[in-house]
């Protein structure tokens, strides 16, 4: 039995006047789309960053991919990747010599054939020698998956993946997902405000408030659960309620 893709227990970080991350506890299993849910604040962007071993937990264990992330990160980080459209590659950089800076780094072969294949898959070949600053808001998000996509991952970790498109680019996106996904057998863990996004694409949902996991289940259990018409209000109800108002999840 292989291990979870993620496996997150008892994390805490702490910063001189606040704590970001308090005592959470969670796994994403293998070949599965999760959604890390939560409003601004709430953790879940130093959650990531930990995961991504970028920040280092004031406490807690985590493992990825059967790794100690914090003793073993250079063995997982090949299999991982991460993508943002908050995170600019290099302006003047064209999308192409951007790829091939990542394609080293991650020490892959054939790596003009990976780029032209992505490239193609992506629909970003007519922009490949553009630079990366001179691009749509759809463009970038398409460069930004294809470097996210360059080693093949099996865990991808997505912050708000669809921010900012207009409604037929963030479907299109949120397609490719789905079909990579099914392709590859990979691991999503992905941070979203959107509600339509996690119905559709994720099969669990962690829910985070003030740094602590305060509910969990798939995204019907969760409309069930408080008698809601959908997710987003299923959102909006914790994030307005009081911590010690909400039922305890099981």
């Amino acid at each position: 039995m292989l291990a979870p893709s993620i496996e997150v227990k008892d994390l805490v970080k702490r910063y001189p006047t606040a704590t970001a991350v308090d005592g959470i506890s969670f796994t994403v299993a293998r070949g599965v789309i999760t959604a890390l849910l939560g409003g601004n604040g709430a953790g879940k962007t130093t959650t990531l960053s930990i995961l991504l071993g970028l920040l280092l937990p004031t406490s807690g264990n985590v493992r990825v991919l059967g790794e100690d992330i914090l003793r073993h990160r250079y063995r997982v980080l090949p299999r991982m990747n991460f993508s943002s459209p908050f995170v600019d590659l290099p302006h003047r950089l064209t999308v192409r010599q951007n790829l091939l800076i990542y394609a080293r780094l991650y020490a892959l072969r054939s790596r003009r054939e990976r780029i032209a294949a992505l490239a193609e898959d992506l629909q970003i070949g007519a922009f490949l020698d553009r630079p990366a600053g001179k691009l749509s808001a759809g463009q970038k998000t398409r460069v930004a998956l294809a470097k996210a996509l360059l080693n093949e991952p099996e865990l991808l970790l997505l912050d708000e993946p669809t921010a900012s498109l207009d409604p037929d680019t963030g479907d299109w996106v949120r397609s490719y997902l789905e079909a990579w996904q099914a392709r590859t057998g990979a691991t999503i863990l992905m941070a979203s405000h959107n509600m339509a996004e996690v119905e559709r694409m994720c099969s669990n949902v962690l829910m985070m408030k003030t740094g602590k996991i305060v509910d969990r289940g798939s995204p019907q259990a969760l409309i069930d659960r408080y008698g809601r018409a959908n997710l987003e209000e299923v959102f909006l109800h914790i994030v307005r309620t009081r911590e010690l108002e909400l039922e305890p999840w099981s």
